[in-house]
């Protein structure tokens, strides 16, 4: 599918919010961006044209757009065609590191090193920690530890990751998931706030109810309350990355994501007004 066969399924209309959202300068601290796992419904060129008609030029890249297991040379391609396109890699995952022997975490590692990243967005176990903050440290790359919420074993909120890096390296920390953290009942920016220098990632999405995993919306349709988060970021000098994982509309997210964007820009515009 070309870039025009792409857009022409998707309603002009669709479009319009994006077309209009505001400039935003660097005052906030922070950067948008999408975790591509939003896109996992469409090979890598398709995902990129997306990418631009989201004006967005940085990603948490999933492996549906570059094979962890794949060839090396795929990676370096995989980042000549992001970068190609403006857009960078600001971090890799969400992936699952359980396997507990160097071989398998340091080729994470690898992975992540030949797209320039930040850090890796990860579902690791308690046991795999000490090995993985041996290599964060080797790599210079940051843990970024996803909570998965009610039913995830390991790391459901954000304080579970904390409490099992205390005394940790500072690159073991978190990437909170907004949803998943407020499906398990706790306050959502007072875990952005006690997260403080471990807050590395921060996965962005909305729900109608905050409850109910299933019920995801467009940013700012739901109950999620994205002005108090932004604000708290804002506060707390936050530096990395609000990353839109959208996870609803396989076939056709764009509009959503769009949507999302128009918004999350508007909060930050009203800020800093």
């Amino acid at each position: 599918m070309n870039r025009r066969t792409l857009l022409s399924t998707i309603p002009a209309a669709a479009f319009a919010p994006l077309a209009a959202a505001p400039k935003i300068d660097s005052s906030a601290g922070f950067r948008l961006g999408v975790a591509t796992y939003s896109l996992r419904g469409f090979v890598r060129p398709q995902a990129i044209e997306m990418l631009k008609e989201l004006q967005n030029d940085t990603v948490s890249l999933k492996e549906f757009h570059a094979k962890i297991k794949g060839d090396p040379a795929e990676w370096t391609q995989a980042r000549k065609d992001l970068e190609a396109a403006g857009i960078r890699v600001a971090s890799v995952g969400n992936i699952t590191m359980t396997t507990d022997t160097d071989e398998e975490i340091e080729h994470n590692f690898k992975y992540a090193q030949s797209f320039g990243v930040e850090g890796i967005v990860m579902a690791p176990n308690k046991q795999t920690l000490p090995r993985i903050e041996k290599f964060a440290k080797k790599y210079n790359i940051k843990a970024m530890i996803h909570n998965h919420g009610p039913e995830d074993k390991n790391f459901p909120t954000p304080q579970s990751v904390l409490d099992a890096v205390k005394g940790m390296d500072e690159r073991m920390g978190c990437c909170i998931d907004v949803g998943h953290t407020a499906r398990t009942g706790v306050d959502v920016v007072g875990s952005l706030k006690i997260a403080g220098k471990r807050l590395h990632d921060i996965h962005m999405k909305d729900l109608a109810k905050m409850m109910e995993k299933d019920s995801q919306v467009a940013v700012g349709e739901g109950a999620m309350p994205v002005a108090a988060i932004f604000k708290q970021l804002r506060q707390m000098k936050y530096a990395g990355c609000v990353n839109l994982e959208y996870e609803i509309n396989l076939k056709n997210p764009l509009p959503g994501m769009i949507k999302s964007f128009a918004y999350m820009r508007g909060v930050l515009a009203g800020m800093q007004s």
